[in-house]
């Protein structure tokens, strides 16, 4: 597979080398947890100030999941700069798939009768069964260790851009409850706010 004349293997080079240097001169980087943690909370803090409009029919982007890409991403720079990069991508192959499992288990069924489906309803029934999506095979065989490694940590973070992609749209239907309080993420940490320029502690 190629992407606009460039092998895959490259792009996720491209990816994860801009990565680090967007993020090399910022505060030390948040773990994968603690940067979903915070992406979570930002989504359900979005529901509350969108409330009692439906946030679809506010402007807001009801499927978007580039900041759950980007903690994936932050993951994989992480373990780039740590003493043991393939076994800590491998592990966080398999932390990402761990969260995947725990949103799945709390999304319902979606309603069947397209008849009386709203767009919401309808649009929950097509991310459902992407979240619930089977793989076709090894995508990453056939690479180099490394970029095998980096390769699973990104596929596995796509099948949780699909999980969550259906649980942010099963939430804005009211079909689950916070994620906090169903118990699949963390609380996040309070935000600190930056100092100013001549600012100090």
């Amino acid at each position: 597979m190629k992407t606009a004349g460039l092998p895959l293997h490259a792009c996720w080079i491209a990816l994860v080398c801009g990565a680090g240097k967007a993020l090399a001169s910022e505060e030390p980087l948040p773990d994968f947890a603690e940067c979903m943690a915070a992406e979570i909370a930002r989504y359900e803090q979005a529901l509350q100030v969108f409330a009692p409009s439906a946030a679809q029919s506010a402007g807001f982007p009801l499927a978007e999941v580039g900041g759950v890409e980007f903690c994936g991403t932050v993951g994989i720079v992480i373990c780039d700069r740590s003493d043991n990069p393939l076994g800590c991508q491998r592990a966080l192959a398999v932390e990402q798939d761990i969260l995947r499992a725990r949103v799945l288990d709390q999304l319902p069924a979606p309603i069947e009768d397209d008849a009386a489906n709203s767009f919401a309803q309808q649009l929950y029934g097509t991310t459902w069964a992407l979240a619930h999506g089977m793989s076709a095979g090894q995508d990453c065989a056939g690479t180099e260790p490394r970029l095998e490694m980096w390769c699973r940590a990104r596929e596995a973070n796509g099948r949780l851009r699909a999980a969550v992609m259906a649980w942010r749209v099963a939430r804005n239907m009211g079909a689950v409850p916070p994620a906090v309080e169903a118990g699949w993420i963390a609380e996040a940490r309070p935000t600190r706010p930056r100092l100013r320029p001549g600012e100090s502690e």
